[in-house]
């Protein structure tokens, strides 16, 4: 390479060379004037209104802490001088610090102090403090988490806030976070808190042109959405790996439009080769090795779980994580699929036969699949739902590769749209999961061994860390399309364009191979009128229903056609049976386990 070429080279961000250098032609700023009027009827902007409203929250939270830590200061009898000058600092990180937070979105926050403020005291003196604030509701804190976090709502504005602590004397509102110097003697939950901010400043300062970013990236979160695949709690991507993706397609394209990125954006990662990473910058281990520093980094050539990871997308900051470790088979084939999806629109688009709407078209979830699986987390009360919630939507990807280990299961799709309710009894929070079966003979699946170990260690996690009371309950029932209507809200079902028909009991679960009521309407109970009552041995049970009865074996089973795509009217059935997994596991107050033979179950399946 010559001196000339080098020099060429390193004008550029990234890795590599940028695939094309070309300036916007009229036509692509034309679509991209198009692009963000197509965006505002999504709620993707703020109004000035809004954004003040944030900027004095975060005002009122920054002189809070400072309060809180003279406070604590005092109480260990420091200079009065030395008080004056300790500090501390709020920062934001994520959607908001990149410029691209949507109306009603959270603010990520981070509490920097000073060495003399550890972390229990945020988690204590901080959190009693902020209790005692009218402005302050949803309270929560998660000191147990892999990221410690304090959750809130100030004010109508939702705050997550991650504590570190610097081994400073004193914190200024001028302290860089991305010198690798602070991480020096800190514990790795700081340095994981810390690492939001540090990632965040890297990404912005490793695009070349800011304002085609933030709106590419708006439009790309937007569809991120609507396609169901916004979520790295279910195993598709969060927003700081959406904004890595995007951050390397302005890298490749560094002088194009953001409707241009935005197409650029779906043919790069319709053609990317996973699990090969996407990387911003080349890691910077050997500078911090040099300071003396050995945090765990991701390399698949020295961790050995770092090669099963199916979708790297490696944060720029040290140390260097992938940040889509949660990525399944299942959630990483629908997000390619989804990346052809919108290759296609947008070429459509920039050939003038579409428009940017039809990208933003919501996802049809609720009538691509046959037949669904529906978690269910009921509390008896809001503060032990909230609780409850969260821990069983960070579990939910668990279910969904247990079900993706099963031969015939080609697909398990989460949504990531939950639905809540609330009644006189309890409230509960419903997400749905899509099966896709592969073409097979006439086969039994079972399903009660992934139910069990997925409800088993929910209820489990919840003893472990004191979480569990008593009218936190846990289902997972299988239900039909046509069923839906009996599980979600009325306004969603519409809205989704499922067919209106009679109402299906809740519990009420056709056996029929051929799907065939002999053109006999089945009463409320789920019996035909023309067959309950035949003592003929040898036609097939037609019907099945949970009752109060206890079966020989606790079992829903359902047997129904194959429900991949291109089924014809002649492919074998498949049979599915879940036993009975609410009797697998019940915890009690003391923290003790009721066993199976302990606890009967509420309902159980009878063949009619």
């Amino acid at each position: 390479m010559t001196t000339e070429t080098s020099e060429q080279t390193q004008k550029y961000l990234g890795l590599t060379s940028p695939v094309s250098t070309s300036e916007p032609t009229k036509e692509d700023s034309r679509l991209t004037e198009s692009l963000e009027l197509a965006l505002h009827p999504h709620g993707v902007f703020e109004s000035e209104d809004e954004s003040q409203k944030r900027i004095n929250v975060l005002d009122k939270i920054n002189k809070l802490v400072k309060e809180w830590i003279y406070e604590v200061s005092q109480s260990k009898n420091m200079d009065e001088h030395m008080i004056e000058q300790v500090g501390g600092q709020i920062y934001t990180f994520g959607s908001y610090r990149l410029g691209v937070n949507q109306k009603g979105a959270d603010i990520d926050t981070l509490c920097v102090a000073p060495r003399h403020i550890d972390r229990n005291e945020f988690f204590t003196t901080f959190y009693e403090k902020l209790k005692k604030l009218s402005e302050v509701k949803e309270l929560r804190a998660v000191p147990d988490a892999y990221v410690p976090v304090i959750k809130m709502t100030f004010d109508g504005i939702e705050l997550d806030m991650l504590f570190a602590r610097l081994a400073l004397q004193a914190i200024t509102k001028e302290q860089d976070l991305c010198e690798l110097s602070l991480l020096k003697n800190l514990d790795e939950k700081s340095v994981r808190s810390l690492n939001g901010c540090r990632v965040t400043d890297e990404i912005i300062k490793l695009v070349p042109q800011q304002e085609s970013f933030r709106l590419a990236l708006r439009a790309i979160k937007l569809w991120a959405k609507k396609k169901g695949i916004y979520s790295n709690v279910l195993g598709f991507l969060g927003g700081v790996s959406w904004a890595m993706l995007v951050a390397r397609v302005c890298q490749l394209y560094p002088n194009a439009a953001a409707a241009t990125i935005v197409n650029k954006f779906f043919l790069v990662y319709d053609q990317w080769k996973w699990p090969q990473p996407v990387l911003l910058k080349h890691p910077d281990s050997d500078e911090a090795a040099k300071q003396g520093l050995s945090f765990p980094e991701w390399d698949p050539r020295v961790n050995h779980k770092d090669r099963f990871h199916l979708m790297p997308i490696i944060t720029p900051a040290y140390p260097q994580q992938n940040s889509t470790f949660n990525v399944t088979n299942s959630t990483r084939n629908i997000m390619t699929m989804e990346f052809k999806r919108g290759l296609e629109v947008t070429n459509a688009i920039f050939a003038g036969k579409d428009d940017w709407e039809s990208l933003f078209k919501p996802s049809d979830f609720f009538t691509r699949y046959k037949h669904y699986i529906v978690v269910i987390a009921k509390a008896a009360t809001a503060d032990h739902q909230l609780e409850w919630n969260g821990l069983v939507e960070s579990k939910i990807r668990f279910l969904v590769a247990n079900l993706e280990s099963i031969d015939h299961i080609i697909l398990a799709h989460v949504s990531t749209e939950s639905f809540c309710s609330k009644s006189e009894d309890d409230e509960q929070t419903k997400w749905f999961i899509g099966l896709e079966f592969g073409r097979t003979d006439n086969v039994n699946i079972n399903l009660t061994d992934q139910i069990r170990h997925f409800t088993s260690d929910v209820y489990h996690k919840a003893v472990n860390i004191q979480l569990y009371k008593d009218d936190m309950v846990l289902d997972v029932l299988h239900v039909r399309k046509k069923e839906l209507k009996n599980y979600l809200p009325q306004d969603v079902y519409n809205r989704v364009g499922l067919k209106k028909k009679s109402f299906v009991k809740r519990n009420s679960l056709s056996m029929s191979p051929n799907n065939d009521t002999g053109g006999n309407s089945p009463d409320v109970n789920g019996h035909n009128e023309t067959n309950k009552n035949s003592s003929d041995s040898s036609v097939p049970p037609k019907r099945a229903r949970l009752s109060d009865s206890q079966s020989s074996d606790n079992s829903h089973i359902v047997d129904f056609k194959n429900s991949g795509s291109g089924r014809s009217a002649n492919d074998s059935p498949i049979t599915v049976r879940i036993n009975n997994h609410n009797s697998f596991f019940r915890a009690k107050k003391n923290g003790s386990v009721v066993t199976e033979s302990e606890y009967l179950p509420q309902q159980t399946l009878t063949i009619l």
